[in-house]
């Protein structure tokens, strides 16, 4: 029988690993392989002049679901990034909306709105190779808090946000209330 190693993270979780001669290098030949991909597709992207340096791929079972790339030029659309267009096509290839049997590979860290998209649609894991500091210190700052205090380097916030009162913000929520039976999501 084989050793197992119980590991407790910082909060809390506790992992249980093999501890069997080359699993550490087997993960991470598997997780170097597809990586290698994620960043493939970002070096595609560029080259036909879809968008940014962005490349991610779906994978289930160590097989490829999606594998794209950032499309904002190409489909004039500043949420087709890479993550988000890679679970849009794993959502659609499978025809379901949750993908909690799913990794992702990302070539670079998400911004916040593509780790909002792997957070909802259930990934279970997420591996990225660059820092976002990598984009940002090339002109990609997509660091939505930042930019909405002020202290983002590039891009500065010209948006007012702003709850409804009264009554608009009460239709609002009613709406939840209202067709809360028809969505039953997980």
């Amino acid at each position: 029988m084989e050793e197992t190693n119980v590991v407790e993270s910082k909060d809390g979780t506790i992992y249980a690993a093999p501890a069997f001669t080359g699993h550490q290098e087997a993960v991470q030949d598997r997780d170097l392989k597809f990586l290698s991909k994620a960043v493939e597709e970002a070096y595609s992207g560029v080259n036909c002049g879809h968008g940014g340096p962005f490349g991610a791929i779906v994978v289930r079972n160590d097989e490829v679901i999606a594998s794209c790339h950032n499309m904002v030029l190409k489909n004039m659309d500043p949420t087709a990034h890479a993550e988000v267009t890679a679970i849009r096509e794993a959502c659609n290839k499978l025809g379901r909306i949750e993908l909690s049997d799913c990794e992702i590979f990302a070539s670079c860290e998400p911004c916040p709105m593509c780790f909002g998209a792997i957070h909802l649609s259930r990934i279970k894991r997420l591996l990225y190779g660059a820092k976002a500091e990598a984009a940002i210190e090339i002109g990609f700052d997509d660091f939505i808090a930042d930019a909405l205090r002020g202290t983002a380097y590039y891009q500065k916030a010209n948006l007012e946000i702003k709850q409804a009162d009264g009554r608009g913000a009460v239709n609002a929520e009613q709406v939840f209330q209202n067709t809360k039976e028809k969505f039953k999501m997980y």
